[in-house]
C-alpha cells in the first residue's frame, strides 16, 4: 500500500531524513516509534503528500504520488489518504457535522449525499447526539472521534495519525486504540501511526524505529 525509497529531507542545513526506505502492506497497522528529533513527523508528512522529499520515491495504492502536479496530488490526498492529529484540527466555528462533511464537500459529494455518509460515521462512533455540537462543546474523547470520522468520510485507502491518543486521558486513550484496529477490520484501511505511546505501539501488527533520520 505505502512503498518509499530512500527518502531525504533537509531544512536548511540540518538533514531530518537520511535514506528512509518503508514498505508497508495493505491493511497493516504500522507504528513509528523514536525520540523527539528523529524524523518521524517529517516522515508522515512527506508520505502524506503535505510536502516533498529532496530525494526518493514514494507510491501509494500504486501510483507514484511525486510525479503528481500540485493540483493532482491534492485531488489524490484528499480521496486515498486520511488524517488523524494529536490535537484534532477541527474548525471551531462549525458542528461536528459540518466537520466530518468538509472533504466530501471538497471532493465534490453533493451536500445531501455528504450529510447523510457523515451521520452514518458519526452514528458508528458513538456521536449520534453530538452532531450539532461546536468542537468547544465536545470532551477530548469525542473531538478525537470527530477527526477519525472526518479522515473516514472520502473512503481512504490509507489513515496517518501522528500522536493520535497525545492529548486524551487513559479510558479514551484505550478507546482510541480499540477504535483503530476496528477501522482496519470494517473499513480494510492501512494505518500508519507515529507515537510515544508504547502501549499503543505494541498492540500494532509492527513497530518501526527511528533514530537521527533513519530506521533502525
Amino acid at each position: 500500500m505505502i512503498i518509499a525509497k530512500n527518502i531525504t529531507k533537509s531544512f536548511d542545513t540540518l538533514q531530518v531524513l537520511k535514506g528512509v526506505d518503508l514498505h508497508i502492506a495493505p491493511r497493516e497497522i504500522v507504528s513509528i516509534v523514536g525520540p523527539s528529533g528523529a524524523g518521524k513527523t517529517t516522515l508522515l508528512q512527506l508520505l502524506g503528500t503535505l510536502d516533498r522529499p529532496d530525494t526518493g520515491t514514494i507510491q501509494i495504492a500504486g501510483v507514484d504520488v511525486l510525479g503528481l502536479n500540485d493540483r493532482a496530488l491534492s485531488l489524490f490526498r484528499n480521496k486515498h489518504i486520511g488524517f488523524v492529529f494529536q490535537f484534532h484540527q477541527l474548525l471551531p466555528e462549525f458542528t461536528a457535522m459540518e466537520n466530518v462533511m468538509m472533504p466530501a464537500l471538497i471532493a465534490g459529494m453533493s451536500f445531501k449525499e455528504a450529510e447523510t455518509e457523515a451521520r452514518k460515521l458519526l452514528d458508528y462512533l458513538t456521536l449520534t447526539d453530538r452532531t450539532e455540537h461546536k468542537p468547544s462543546e465536545l470532551s477530548g474523547g469525542e473531538k478525537q472521534r470527530v477527526a477519525v470520522a472526518r479522515a473516514l468520510i472520502n473512503k481512504p485507502s490509507v489513515i496517518l495519525a501522528d500522536e493520535p491518543s497525545g492529548s486524551l486521558d487513559s479510558k479514551n486513550k484505550d478507546e482510541l486504540h480499540r477504535l483503530l484496529f476496528d477501522l482496519r477490520d470494517n473499513f480494510n484501511q492501512t494505518i500508519l501511526i507515529v507515537t510515544h505511546d508504547m502501549e499503543l505501539a505494541s498492540i500494532s501488527d509492527r513497530v518501526v524505529s527511528m533514530r537521527d533520520g533513519v530506521i533502525v
